[in-house]
């Protein structure tokens, strides 16, 4: 994660190309910027400083201590009805870590959209307590990413970096309740926090876009040919640091989305057919369930 700091003949640049594309064009597809000095505080600070170290983390032990503090700020995110739909397992197992995530480290957060304890209390106080419906899912799996980007904020604002990621989901994704012992209802391994410090501090921190397709303004407004032609031409830009390599060039793309569409995001095109993740959010009780045929009256 990261913001670019563009040096001046980077930014005469982009001025020529808002020039060339008319008024906001370009510039509002930039990369976001740094805070503005004169309004800057420490929490801000420290969300324009984040980045990710994508698995390469020093054998540096993430004390328990901290981990506790990172915890007791994580649970303190906005959450619907206060319901904290979430649970989070800890692990400092580095062997469990890597057959969970693919990544090597020694402190991982999972953090579950997860309903047992509100339905284990129900049951204990004698109520029923349903969240078999889709909707209860993207309920619970906004409680728990915001106490995920929460601990992210939280660790980095004490010197630890980390890395979010849906790794946990590829190969068999039964191992994630096998390995914890999750329940099989009512409970998704959402995402894998990874807290850690750097073996070596990355060459940049990653761009972010803030313009058309990003921020819309009181509506809904697709990218104009030109704004899209802006962002196309600011992926290519090495300077931006929005791509996830410079390969493509070798391998004779015109443009680094061309890339990506082609390449990378290959596997992500539209199926019929029904994936491990479907099957299990099924199995988990979280996607609706058909109607069931109307039962014809008996006569009498």
């Amino acid at each position: 994660m990261g913001i670019i700091d563009y040096a001046p003949s980077r930014r005469r640049i982009f001025r020529k190309g808002i020039d060339v594309c008319g008024g906001l064009v370009a510039a509002a597809a930039l990369p976001a910027a740094a805070p503005n000095p004169s309004t800057a505080n420490e929490t801000l600070k420290t969300i324009h400083s984040l980045r990710t170290i994508h698995g390469d983390f020093s054998d540096q032990r993430v004390q328990d201590s901290d981990v506790e503090t990172i915890l007791d700020a994580c649970v303190r995110a906005a959450n619907a009805s206060n319901m904290q739909s979430y649970s989070i397992i800890v692990s400092r197992d580095p062997a469990k870590i890597r057959k969970l995530t693919t990544y090597d480290g020694n402190c991982l957060l999972l953090f579950c959209a997860d309903y047992n304890r509100l339905i284990d209390v129900a049951g204990y106080l004698g109520h029923e307590y349903h969240a078999d419906n889709t909707e209860a899912f993207v309920t619970s799996s906004t409680n728990t990413i915001l106490a995920a980007q929460t601990a992210v904020i939280a660790a980095k604002s004490m010197g630890i970096d980390s890395l979010l990621t849906n790794g946990i989901h590829r190969g068999d994704i039964e191992r994630i309740w096998t390995i914890l012992d999750l329940p099989q209802q009512s409970c998704f391994p959402l995402i894998a926090l990874m807290l850690g410090y750097p073996r070596k501090e990355p060459e940049h921190r990653t761009g972010r876009l803030r313009g058309p397709g990003v921020i819309h303004r009181e509506t809904y407004q697709h990218a104009t040919k030109e704004q899209l032609a802006a962002l196309v031409s600011l992926h290519d830009d090495p300077a931006s640091n929005l791509g996830l390599n410079n390969a493509w060039r070798a391998k004779g793309y015109d443009h680094y989305l061309d890339w990506f569409y082609k390449e990378w995001a290959n596997g992500r095109r539209a199926t019929t057919s029904e994936g491990q993740m479907c099957k299990r959010l099924k199995k988990s009780g979280f996607v609706d369930a058909q109607s069931a045929p109307a039962v014809p009256a008996v006569k009498s």
